[in-house]
């Protein structure tokens, strides 16, 4: 098995929803997965490599009931970008955002999401 080099750790997660804006191009989706440092998602059409976008993630509140969410603005650079294709087509192209400049509040907030998801 290959070791984990990430420092942060990551949950297998589509339940997020996320709002994704990048330059002209808008689009509503879901995390594929997490973690407090970037999140993979999937896209209707390709982002390039090192391109700057901001999401609004529903994150649910942990002080309340979990059906609550809570909308978070983060930045982040596209860092993997590949189509997914099915039949010879194009359905989809799967990224992976880098969070950069992450707010510790939201870091957290991150955080104590995937601490308690691991431990669901």
């Amino acid at each position: 098995m290959a070791e984990e080099r990430r420092r942060s750790p990551r949950i297998t997660d589509e339940e997020l929803s996320l709002e994704l804006h990048a330059g002209d191009f808008d689009a509503m989706t879901h995390t594929l997965n997490i973690s407090s440092s970037g999140l993979y998602c999937k896209v209707g059409r390709d982002i390039p490599l090192m391109s700057r976008v901001k999401l609004m993630l529903m994150i649910p509140d942990i002080a309340r009931n979990e059906k609550e969410a809570k909308g978070v603005e983060v930045e982040g650079v596209v860092v993997r970008a590949h189509p997914v294709i099915i039949d010879g087509q194009i359905k989809h192209y799967d990224i992976a955002v880098f969070f950069d400049n992450l707010p510790p509040r939201v870091k957290d907030l991150i955080t104590n999401y995937i601490t308690r998801k691991k431990t669901a």
